[in-house]
């Protein structure tokens, strides 16, 4: 994990010559001044209970009279700021004259990980409910019970289905299934309702474990190019132009591959790939030693891969003209993925094309109409903190915000800046304040940049699927940086002695590699 963060943090659009593979830099700040909005709208709203209680819970009164019944929760003009870990902790369980904010259940339930794990997060929740309710007394008043159980049912329902992957952890499970059966027993309503809240957390956990495999097996498929071309002859290897040659066809499947990755990235992950062990805690170990980003590190390492896909289809042709026609067709793919609003795999094409093994093909350039290639590389140009991408993201935003078709929604953002402004914002505040208060202020902002998100990833892709372009995208043999430079090589010789010893040394050491 610390490697793959450091490569990830270092990545800018690289100059000519430069490698797609993230390599540390130094940075700047790239957070502009959060805004400080937190409106409830704009964070995940799941349909209340079947109508067991009105939206009257999730009333601004309500949410401020909380602050009188607790200690240990600090406001600014009416907005929770800060508070104890047990207080905020407090502040999540539902009473009956009580629910949580959603924004906050949001919040919440995403930064608590940096404090205290997920399952034992659930099981203090847990005590609270049964203790505060005394659910655990046969005797309890069953009206009472029949007002906080679809409350406590609700909150469930928000975790279960905005953080499904927690409860991959067994504890989490054993944890949700002794509440609910608290909650339903008796009851057939309750049992119903917890009966669909648990199959489609099952589901979803499913579908999670079979893209995993899927992607496993992907991943065991993929060969190098060299070790392909040393077993057919080049004049029967497939490239990307026999597999497809409408720009706008390549770039609505690129689509499909980042929306579909996109959409198994949980919100937690943005956490978990920073997490480092709370001071304030001696002696529990923190998450950094579990794979708890294990999607979010896929897509970057999709990225890498088109990136060197892109150059190896440039690089692979033997004849001038023919490298030239496949600049001129992905620099129209690139254009198409930004009229998309695709821009993870627009600026993935760009790194591949200013690739050093590509970069240096000055013959064949020169007989490419690079206009079109400069407009794009403009629009991601990284200087003023990616200004003029940024500029063409909140427009991406708009439209998709006040979208009239499906086509119109989607927004694919260049991922490993969203990243690393996350991982600055992260970075640029503490975790808790000098009393040891959460500094909860922080966390809304962090909330808010992966609520963003959220939105982003639930589009579903609007173009029919080609199995044929897909399988290729995903699975085509891609060179080697080494591979690539041999190839660039001999497509255009080597310009002066430094290049000619490597040019030697590669043709040694690849081409004779058993």
């Amino acid at each position: 994990m610390a490697k793959f963060l450091a490569e990830l943090l270092g990545c800018t659009l690289p100059e000519k010559g430069a490698s797609p593979m993230f390599e540390p830099t130094i940075f700047g700040t790239l957070i502009e001044k959060p805004l400080g909005d937190h409106n409830a709208d704009k964070m995940p709203q799941t349909s209340p209970f079947p109508a067991m209680y009105g939206s009257n819970v999730y009333n601004k009164n309500l949410y401020k009279a909380k602050e009188e019944d607790y200690e240990g929760l600090y406001y600014h003009e009416n907005n929770l700021v800060s508070g104890s870990l047990e207080a905020l902790i407090e502040h999540l369980v539902p009473t009956v004259a009580y629910y949580p904010d959603r924004t906050y259940i949001f919040t919440f339930l995403l930064s608590s990980r940096l404090f205290i794990h997920p399952y034992e997060l659930m099981s203090k929740v847990c005590h609270l409910c049964v203790d505060q309710q005394r659910l655990t007394d046969p005797q309890a008043d069953k009206a009472r019970v029949r007002k906080i159980a679809p409350k406590i049912l609700q909150l469930l329902t928000e975790w279960t289905e905005t953080f499904p992957y927690d409860f991959r952890d067994e504890r989490m499970m054993k944890s949700l299934k002794e509440l609910t059966h608290r909650l339903s027993t008796g009851d057939e309503l309750y049992r119903k309702a917890v009966q669909q809240m648990t199959q489609t957390l099952i589901r979803k956990l499913t579908t999670l474990s079979q893209y995993e495999e899927a992607l496993a097996k992907i991943n065991s498929s993929v060969t190098d190019r060299l070790t392909v071309l040393k077993t057919k002859p080049q004049s029967i290897q497939r490239d990307i132009l026999t597999i497809c040659s409408d720009p706008f066809t390549l770039a609505q499947q690129l689509t499909h591959i980042e929306l579909e990755r996109l959409s198994y990235i949980g919100p937690e992950e943005f956490i978990q790939a920073f997490v480092q062990k709370d001071p304030l805690d001696n002696d529990k170990r923190c998450f950094s030693d579990h794979k708890k980003a294990s999607n979010l590190e896929a897509y970057v390492e999709w990225f890498n891969r088109l990136s060197y896909l892109v150059a190896t289809e440039i690089c692979m042709p033997v004849k001038k003209k023919h490298r030239a026609r496949v600049i001129e067709f992905f620099i129209d793919v690139a254009r198409e993925c930004f009229n998309i609003g695709n821009f993870n795999s627009l600026m993935a094409i760009i790194t591949g094309m200013n690739m050093s093994p590509v970069s240096r093909l000055k013959k064949t350039w020169g007989k490419v109409k690079t206009a079109k290639f400069d407009i794009l590389e403009h629009q991601m140009d990284p200087s003023s903190n990616f200004y003029n991408y940024r500029t063409a993201l909140r427009g991406a935003t708009q439209r998709s915000i006040t979208a009239h078709s499906s086509r119109e929604k989607i927004v694919i953002p260049f991922f490993s800046l969203l990243i690393k402004d996350i991982y600055f914002l992260n970075e640029g505040c503490a975790n808790r304040l000098p009393n040891g208060h959460v500094n909860l202020e922080k966390f809304w902002e962090l909330a808010k940049q992966v609520m963003e998100f959220m939105t982003w990833k639930k589009v579903e892709c609007p173009f029919d699927r080609d199995r044929k372009i897909l399988q290729y995208l995903l699975t085509a043999p891609v060179f080697s940086e080494d591979a690539l430079y041999l190839a660039s090589y001999e497509s255009e010789g080597p310009e002066n002695n430094m290049e000619k010893d490597r040019w030697k040394s590669l043709r040694s050491s690849l081409l004779n590699r058993t």
